[in-house]
């Protein structure tokens, strides 16, 4: 059994609780949260894009703490999942590392690249297995397309457009010098797609503006790259409350084209080819689960996870950075 520790249950740490729920052999035997009241176990009154089931926790079977220390420390945990804000993700990672712990830590893997490449290499330096929790790469979805893409079943790739908009969150997130704004908090998930899809671009162009924070709240990037002609990425936080949340992509294959919308429910990506348009159906219900049910897999098969690496997670927040650079200069910026 996989003894699982939780730092942070906002509505990440919910989310895990929830996901790891359904991963079969492993168990949540602790939590820590700097909220006295979360970490007796009491979820109420939170809040999220995703619903997460997770309300309270059975605290008969599971040690609550307020200091993330003591958690990593505790003998019985074997993965340190940490869903605390970005700016506390460095420490606590290189923290359950050195300790020997397997972790994850949700994304944006740190608040800058610099701190990425720092969790990285004590990631490197752990007898622990490290995954970054970049849940659209284990989106049923978004694995569909990253599949049709390397087989090649539908010829090259001329076109891609992903798109992700959302109402501003509540709490710290207004805070852009914690979150990084939505310029790395929202869109982050596509620009690492980006690259997990097409490889490193070697050049960013972006526009964007502040509405809800002083950082970048929405941004729109064009990804160059030298074999596909057009990939694009809209990312923001600044519709008006009611608007909910929407992630979606269009994406024209030489012999088909992938269009998959969120916001449709149990239909959400067809594949139009040959004049006929059809729906494809995806195993799976979500990322998290599916991000937890294969780290759970790497430490049972004592394999190191692939499917994403700390290396990965931190050139993509090098490429964000390189956006938001973009838009300041007014200019492309080279990777």
């Amino acid at each position: 059994m996989i003894r699982v520790g939780i730092i942070g249950l906002g509505m990440m740490g919910r989310c895990h609780l929830a996901g790891w729920e359904k991963v079969e052999n492993a168990e949540v035997i602790a939590v820590a949260d700097a909220d006295p009241k979360r970490a007796a176990g009491d979820l109420s009154g939170g809040w999220g894009n995703i619903d997460a089931d997770a309300k309270t926790i059975d605290m008969e079977r599971v040690t609550g703490t307020t200091d993330p220390y003591e958690l990593i420390a505790m003998e019985n945990v074997d993965v340190v999942d940490i869903c605390v804000p970005t700016p506390f993700h460095a420490d606590l990672a290189v923290a359950a590392l050195e300790a020997g712990k397997h972790v994850l830590c949700e994304k944006p893997l740190a608040r800058t690249a610099a701190d990425a490449a720092r969790i990285a290499a004590a990631a490197a330096a752990s007898p622990g297995m490290f995954m970054p929790g970049m849940c659209i790469r284990f989106w049923p979805q978004y694995k569909w397309l990253k599949d049709a893409v390397a087989s090649n079943a539908y010829g090259a790739v001329l076109g891609a457009t992903f798109r992700r908009v959302a109402s501003m969150p509540p709490g710290w997130f207004s805070n852009a010098e914690m979150s990084g704004a939505a310029a790395l908090d929202l869109h982050l998930h596509d620009t690492d797609f980006v690259q997990y899809l097409l490889g490193m671009p070697r050049a960013v162009a972006s526009c964007g503006y502040s509405k809800t924070t002083d950082g970048i709240d929405h941004i729109v990037t064009r990804y160059f790259y030298d074999d596909v002609p057009l990939v694009v990425a809209e990312g923001g936080w600044c519709m008006d409350d009611g608007f909910g949340f929407n992630m979606s992509y269009t994406v024209n294959f030489e012999n088909a084209t992938a269009d998959f919308d969120f916001s449709r429910g149990d239909d959400p990506l067809f594949l139009s080819t040959g004049g006929d348009k059809q729906n494809i159906t995806c195993e799976g219900s979500d990322g998290y689960e599916g991000e937890l049910a294969y780290f759970a897999e790497c430490l049972i098969a004592g394999t190191p996870p692939t499917m994403v690496t700390a290396e990965q997670a931190a050139e993509s927040i090098r490429i964000v950075e390189a956006e938001v650079a973009s838009i300041a200069s007014g200019a492309p910026v080279d990777l």
